[in-house]
């Protein structure tokens, strides 16, 4: 389930033009801003991006940067076709709520009307609960997928395989995202239509819009203007292979920018439904207790610097969206990627915050703050939400690490304020008692969350090592953590790549001349010898220690 010569459909270039003419000094200085950001973020010779930018209806900006095929040297264009991942889930909803209005069903309708056999432990789980993620149900994608990933199942195949699972909480009482609510939606789509969820889409959603570059994905089907999908492992590599009945009506759907604008468009033209049944699913609807879960019905509901809108991303096996509505601006904005490596997400939040004339501010450096008392704030801290995050200092910069992620600068605005280099999220320290406490806000989601400083020891950063190639030759092999799953260790260029049965592809790099470790999250690989050869290895992940004897 986040570039190159930039280039504009004629059309697009027309209403740019008049909008040039009545607002010329507005307009062009825009343009130069959005370009100036999507250049530096979307390099011309790596993986490309289409952006669309529309407001009072009118496109004001459409281009295309980097490449839509590495390896032919293809430049991205706007019309090529990208797999939108989650952005799906508008669809989804739209089609039950579209069900709704002829009568078909409700969302107040428990889902064992349409499944009678679907174990809900007692509990009362409905439509609405799936649309808004807070039926409690297992999502799917928190699974062991390895077995399935690439196999092509039914709705009612996917459903059995996590419907067993125990739920996480009560229906109603928590937000938590999940993907396997969108797949028994797509269910009951198919059940109440007698059609299947792609027929349904494709004929009462696309056709009906003319969103002729909009299809149900497909792995072996040519489809024209298909922007191949990306991954990176030290560099660019095509994205692993997974069946689109796995994402199904969670994720399965492709689409282009200039077709999602025309979805954006018929929604406000109520072309699909009327008025009053779009807004429940724009709705920031509350759980139990009150709390808002900032979500309504395939949309989030977050503000864009603090002006009202809807919005969601989506990220899938070589492909990152993003697209925003602001109603009170009439402002779209739509950003699809080939690779999963550089979300859109805040480029698109900010572009269209620059699109209404209310920029995100850059925050200034303090530059009057010694190393000294930059130490004070390096420490491992524990918020509310047991998330761990380690706040380091290396050559007079700070750095923030949320546990098992990636490093981050963060740069002081005062003596106690540090903001990240994205300028989406900032740390408030509060060091005038004994302990040193912290207040994390995501600017982006509104998001606050209040930690403290413990007494836990920093972890050690891991040394890489050299180790000659001859050695590492022992270590290429099959092992085999349960059967049927199984730890591929291969070696490419001189270095070791780990691969899990249908997982990613890993470069695991030697501590010592029989432990290894990942980069991208905390695991490591320790290869046991015998007698002067390897037997075994043991994979330390989660503090546990998963043996896996050689098989060839």
């Amino acid at each position: 389930m986040k570039f190159a010569k930039h280039t504009f459909k004629i059309n697009s270039f027309l209403l740019v033009l008049i909008f040039i003419i009545s607002r010329p000094s507005f307009s062009q200085n825009l343009e130069e801003k959005f370009d100036k950001l999507l250049i530096e973020r979307y390099k011309p010779n790596g993986s490309g991006a289409s952006i669309l930018v529309a407001k009072k209806g009118k496109v004001i900006y459409h281009k295309a940067f980097g490449l839509s095929n590495i390896e032919l040297n293809v430049p991205m264009k706007t019309d090529n076709v990208f797999e939108i991942g989650s952005i799906t889930k508008q669809f989804t909803a739209v089609a039950i709520l579209m069900l709704v209005e002829q009568g078909k069903l409700n969302v107040k309708d428990e889902i064992t009307k349409f499944i009678p056999d679907y174990p809900t432990h007692g509990k009362k789980i409905t439509l609405h609960h799936l649309l808004n993620h807070t039926s409690g149900i297992k999502s799917y994608t928190e699974m062991n997928l390895s077995e399935i990933k690439s196999k092509d199942m039914t709705p009612t195949e996917l459903i059995n395989y996590f419907k067993n699972e125990p739920m996480d909480f009560d229906p109603g009482q928590q937000w938590k995202y999940n993907n396997s609510g969108y797949i028994i939606l797509g269910h009951i789509i198919e059940k109440v239509s007698s059609q299947t969820y792609e027929d349904f889409i494709e004929q009462h959603i696309f056709k009906k819009l003319k969103m002729g570059n909009s299809r149900y994905g497909h792995k072996n089907e040519i489809i024209m203007n298909r922007a191949a999908g990306y991954q990176t492992r030290e560099g660019y590599i095509n994205s692993d292979r997974i069946s689109m009945t796995l994402p199904y009506a969670a994720g399965s759907l492709m689409s282009t920018t200039e077709d999602l604008f025309k979805w954006q468009t018929a929604l406000n033209q109520n072309v699909l439904i009327k008025k009053e049944t779009l807004q429940k699913a724009h709705t920031n609807y509350p759980i139990a207790n009150g709390e808002y879960t900032n979500y309504g019905y395939g949309w989030l509901t977050y503000d864009v610097n603090g002006v009202p809108a809807i919005q969601h991303g989506g990220g899938i096996f070589g492909y990152t969206s993003y697209a925003i509505y602001i109603p009170e601006e009439d402002v779209y904005v739509a950003t699809l990627t080939n690779c999963n490596c550089n979300s859109p997400g805040n480029p698109t939040k900010k572009i269209a915050a620059m699109a209404i004339g209310k920029p995100y501010k850059t925050s200034k450096k303090n530059t009057n703050i010694s190393p000294k008392e930059l130490e004070k704030f390096v420490g491992v801290y524990e918020f509310e939400d047991k998330v761990i995050r380690i706040v380091t200092l290396k050559d007079n910069q700070l750095y923030s690490k949320r546990q098992g992620s990636t490093a981050f600068k963060i740069f002081p605005k005062n003596k106690t304020s540090f903001f990240f280099e994205d300028n989406f999220s900032e740390y408030e320290f509060d060091i005038s008692n004994d302990s040193v406490k912290v207040i994390f806000t995501d600017r982006d989601s509104n998001r606050i969350s209040k930690g403290i400083k413990t007494n836990k020891p920093i972890p050690v950063e891991k040394v890489e090592i050299k180790i000659k190639e001859e050695i590492l030759k022992q270590y290429v092999g099959i092992y085999e953590i349960k059967p049927g799953f199984d730890l591929n260790i291969t070696l490419k260029n001189g270095k070791l790549i780990s691969q899990a049965t249908g997982q990613e592809v890993f470069e695991i790099h030697p501590e010592t001349e029989t432990k290894f470790f990942v980069k991208e999250f905390p695991a490591a690989l320790e290869f046991i010898k015998e007698n002067g050869k390897v037997t075994s290895v043991i994979l330390h992940q989660g503090g546990q220690k998963i043996p896996a004897k050689r098989k060839k």
